[in-house]
């Protein structure tokens, strides 16, 4: 019967080369390998026996081998302890690199929008949701699944959605992805083609994906209301209104029929991102579009801007016409979300921990949203922070001319922030707006403070 490699022990990788014969092969090769810091001091190494199997060599070979490297001091060899690399044999210096130019010092403080409080994530929660979730866990979930996503997900989702957004969908029409970019990504250009109207301001990251893609973006103008949607020619439309990128304040209602008009009229869908709908303070719940006309509606959301945007999981709630096409863009298995996060998440929201986190930190964000408009009122009265009422981030509106120099100096506080400008479409011909778009959600707690007092150090005078 062959020898069988199946408990052989440690691997170790050695090629024995070089004339001399297979001792003084491996030899070389041990000590090659000890040299280099291949394998680092204290590294216990396979015993002579196993490692004589894996390479073919007699046991004595490998012992003798062994003996000579522990003579030389290359190796250790301690009863019960085994055979190691001998901590006093030290590796060559890594090869020299080119030196390079001094990178600036990080910013001290970071207010850029879109992110989270990382320190505040429920981990206590969350690993309780994990282990409840998998001792519940069959165990077809630990084998190839369904693209749709874990049922357990979607069937949380489609509950949740259905109570808190007031989205209406089946566990059927719930494709589960690994956040809004992913999604765009599905939908264009395999399912939906341009061209896609867009907000004249929003992510300048989103429109590369339809560059990308070849889909061409038309700049829908905006006010106070919102999107004007009566601007738009083209049937398909991306918003986001609940609470528009950046500028703030929900979509008007008359605007919310009047778009769902058009993409009836003319055979399209609106695209629905939902990014940060359920961070709310002084206004009304605002709920999706999607539930007035759910035929005409993709809504997409994530646990990006509610947990953390490291979970990397989203979804899309789809026209069922569109479910199918959907799951083909989403092919292979390796564009799925992990299973075990899906399962926690799906724990997580049923088990109430989702909504209780929510609630935490909607408390959490309004403080630090109030702090920032009582320290803008005593100490920078002349600038006003807008759309407020909800979601991560404030707009601070600037006089005319001023965001270039406000930004510099800002990077001179150690703060790192956005202008509006980053954000604003390059074909729109609306009027330019000058302005700060402030993260407060992104600082941990004990850092806000002072954050703040460096914002009000860059802004202009009045």
């Amino acid at each position: 019967m062959p020898e069988s490699w199946v408990n052989s022990g440690v691997d170790l990788h050695l090629e024995l080369a070089g004339a001399g014969g297979r001792r003084a092969a491996l030899i070389t090769a041990l000590r090659d390998a000890v040299r280099t810091g291949r394998l680092a001091p204290g590294t216990r190494l396979p015993p002579y026996r196993a490692l004589a199997v894996d390479l073919g060599l007699a046991r004595n070979t490998v012992a003798d081998a062994y003996a000579e490297l522990v003579a030389e001091g290359w190796l250790t060899a301690v009863q019960g302890s085994g055979t190691r690399v001998a901590t006093r044999a030290e590796p060559l210096p890594p090869a020299r690199t080119p030196k390079k130019a001094p990178a600036a010092p990080p910013p001290r403080h970071n207010l850029r929008q879109g992110q989270p409080d990382a320190t505040s994530f429920p981990r206590p929660e969350w690993l309780a949701a994990a282990r409840r979730a998998l001792n519940v866990a069959p165990h077809d979930a630990f084998a190839p699944g369904d693209p749709r996503g874990r049922r357990e997900l979607r069937e949380a989702l489609a509950g949740y959605l259905a109570r808190a957004r007031g989205v209406r969908t089946s566990p059927e029409r719930i494709v589960v992805c690994s956040g809004f970019a992913h999604a765009l990504r599905l939908l264009f250009p395999a399912v939906l083609t341009g061209p896609l109207a867009v907000e004249a301001y929003g992510l300048a990251f989103h429109r590369s994906i339809f560059t990308s893609a070849g889909i061409e973006t038309v700049p829908v103008p905006l006010d106070e209301q919102g999107a004007r949607v009566s601007t738009v020619d083209v049937p398909t439309v991306l918003l986001t209104p609940a609470h528009q990128f950046p500028t703030g304040g929900p979509l008007h209602h008359d605007r919310r029929t009047a778009v769902l008009d058009h993409v009836r009229a003319s055979g399209g869908v609106l695209i629905e991102d939902d990014y940060d709908g359920e961070f709310r303070y002084d206004r009304k719940p605002v709920g999706a579009v999607q539930g007035l006309d759910p035929e005409h509606v993709v809504y997409v959301g994530s646990a990006s801007k509610s947990l953390s945007p490291a979970l990397r999981l989203g979804w899309l709630v789809l026209p069922e016409r569109l479910v199918d096409a959907v799951l083909a863009a989403k092919g292979e298995r390796e564009a799925w979300a992990g299973v075990l996060d899906q399962l926690t998440l799906a724990e997580f929201v049923t088990g109430g921990a989702y909504d209780k986190h929510i609630r935490r930190m909607r408390q959490r964000y309004r403080r630090r949203r109030d702090l920032l408009v009582t320290t803008l009122a005593s100490r920078a009265p002349h600038v006003v922070a807008t759309g407020i009422a909800a979601g991560l981030h404030a707009v601070l509106r600037l006089p005319p001319g001023t965001e270039a120099s406000a930004l510099k100096a800002a990077a001179w506080q150690g703060l790192a922030l956005d202008g509006l400008a980053a954000f604003r479409h390059p074909a729109s011909t609306m009027s330019t707006m000058d302005g700060l778009v402030v993260g407060y959600a992104t600082p941990p707690e004990h850092a806000y403070a002072a954050a703040l007092d460096a914002l009000c150090r860059a802004l202009p005078p009045a």
